[in-house]
């Protein structure tokens, strides 16, 4: 069983939901898979599960399916009897569900409540006849979704964000003084240097002192020095939450779905490939890949952005011009954003990576997505 996923985003881009789609050769195949990530399970937003090829069957409910999870049923499979078996046991069990592939001749049952329709818009331009909240699916870029949403959809699923028509232009005041910091850490400047930076960015200060005097650090007292926080947080952990405040700093309305891409993306690179590197590479391997969709975060080439960066050759080849040691788990992390699982595979098999290592790679990259949008 291999994974995939979609974002699924409501009128204003925002994420709604994530989607997984499972290829696997049957149900139970699937039920197995998915019995392994517990842990790793993404529990912010709604989970859509599509069964990609296979006609749902109650082996789904071998499988304690996690409160947040929506199951998808393909129009087409709607007459087959193991689906129509197991309808009514998910509706019995609590458990939403999405109309997938939904055309306006479909035949409905009429007691189910579907919590979503999902439709190819290249086929239906408007959502007639929709049950229920419809999610345009085959959409090409941002100005397709702008049609879809005036045409009647109420939101949308896929990667259609990561393709627009974003004129260049040069790094915003606010970006450029978080690059010029990271490159004061990644060269271990000295703390008064860094401390001189802070101090001329009030958003950026009151960012960090936030951070580090959250929960999640368990500290006995309040940090007011910015000496102290950067000395509390380390350069690595520094370095880190600078690459993760670059890519969150963008205004534009896509946003948080292009957010939640590049910090599943670099999440996903870090974990799958932290048993081929150095632990000195790991947070490199999160940096290639947080940092691949800069170009449409911030609206500037992604060759203007590395120049102004102190990044070390291994990211830079892997960006610029796919190539060295760190491209390969770079492609691996963007061909798990494909709705096909083909090249995904070939990918893994070429890295000798089992696939459930991919599927745990995938959940625990899209769980620490999430819990920074949280």
């Amino acid at each position: 069983m291999l994974l995939t996923r979609e974002p699924v985003v409501n009128r204003n881009r925002a994420i709604t939901a994530n989607r997984l789609i499972a290829h696997a050769t049957t149900v139970a195949d699937v039920v197995a898979g998915l019995q392994q990530f517990e842990e790793e399970w993404p529990r912010q937003h709604p989970v859509f599960l599509s069964l990609g090829k296979l006609v749902p069957t109650p082996d789904l409910l071998e499988w304690s399916l996690p409160d947040n999870l929506m199951v998808e049923i393909p129009a087409p499979t709607l007459a087959h009897p193991k689906t129509q078996a197991l309808l009514p046991q998910l509706q019995t069990a609590g458990i939403s569900m999405c109309l997938s592939w939904f055309t306006p001749e479909a035949v409905l049952p009429a007691d189910i409540d579907w919590r979503f329709v999902i439709m190819d818009q290249r086929k239906l331009p408007q959502p007639s006849g929709s049950p229920s909240l419809s999610l345009a699916w085959g959409l090409k870029d941002i100005e397709g979704f702008d049609a879809a949403i005036d045409n009647g959809y109420d939101g949308a699923a896929g990667w259609f964000f990561l393709k627009s028509n974003t004129p260049s232009k040069g790094m915003s005041p606010s970006h450029a003084q978080i690059v010029r910091l990271l490159n004061l850490v990644r060269s271990n400047a000295d703390i008064a240097d860094i401390e001189a930076v802070l101090k001329q960015d009030v958003a950026l200060s009151y960012k960090l002192l936030r951070h580090i005097n959250s929960a999640g650090f368990g500290l006995r007292c309040e940090i007011q020095s910015f000496r102290h926080a950067v000395t509390i947080l380390g350069y690595n952990n520094l370095n880190k939450w600078l690459t993760v405040l670059l890519v969150t700093a963008s205004k534009d309305p896509s946003a948080p779905a292009l957010m939640q891409a590049s910090i599943a993306r670099g999440r996903m690179m870090e974990h799958i490939g932290a048993p081929f590197f150095e632990k000195a590479d790991h947070d490199n391997l999160f940096i290639t890949g947080a940092f691949s969709l800069l170009p449409s975060l911030l609206g500037t080439s992604l060759g203007d952005l590395l120049g102004e960066m102190s990044l070390p050759e291994s990211i830079t080849d892997a960006l610029i011009n796919e190539e060295g040691a760190y491209a390969p788990f770079l492609k691996l992390a963007r061909a798990a954003e494909r709705f096909d699982a083909s090249t995904l595979q070939q990918l893994a098999d070429d890295l000798t990576i089992d696939p459930q290592k991919v599927n745990a790679a995938l959940l625990s990259g899209l769980q620490f997505a999430d819990s920074l949008q949280a």
